[in-house]
């Protein structure tokens, strides 16, 4: 079994597996880092949402192979204190009801707020497109991410 190189959270992992074992099943079942949700497992619900080279990809998508290399960011990596903006703002608008897609709605809108960090409802609505909460919570969604952006 091959051997790779991980750098998660600015911490160096090595794994033995397959090299097209998806990225969320070894940040979930070899690292432990359990704050990156399993939603659909084809890219399209945003759960699995981490920064890689600081842009939000979809771990279920990306393999390890491709991940090695590369700095990837967990929710757990966001801020040591969970006092990232974008997590401030989450809790002042109590954003959260079952909390499931939390982390990946999270570190998208971190990703868009680091490359558009004064956007119009309009750019938060393209910008978070694809990250499904069953719960609903897009106006509070929004109204974070626009909080966190004057942060």
């Amino acid at each position: 079994m091959p051997t790779f190189n991980l750098k998660i959270n600015n911490k160096k992992h090595t794994v033995d597996t397959d090299a097209d074992t998806p990225l969320l099943w070894v940040l979930r079942d070899e690292i432990n880092l359990v704050g990156t949700k399993y939603g659909c497992g084809i890219g399209q619900c945003g759960a699995c949402t981490i920064h890689v080279d600081g842009s939000a990809m979809r771990s279920c998508l990306l393999q390890v192979s491709q991940a090695e290399g590369k700095n990837i960011t967990t929710i757990e990596g966001l801020s040591e204190e969970g006092d990232h903006p974008v997590q401030k703002a989450w809790l002042e608008h109590d954003v959260p009801q079952c909390g499931y897609c939390q982390s990946g709605q999270i570190m998208n809108a971190a990703a868009f707020l680091k490359e558009n960090p004064n956007p119009t409802d309009e750019d938060i609505e393209t910008a978070m497109d694809g990250n499904i909460c069953r719960c609903g919570t897009y106006t509070r969604i929004k109204k974070a991410i626009k909080t966190a952006s004057k942060l």
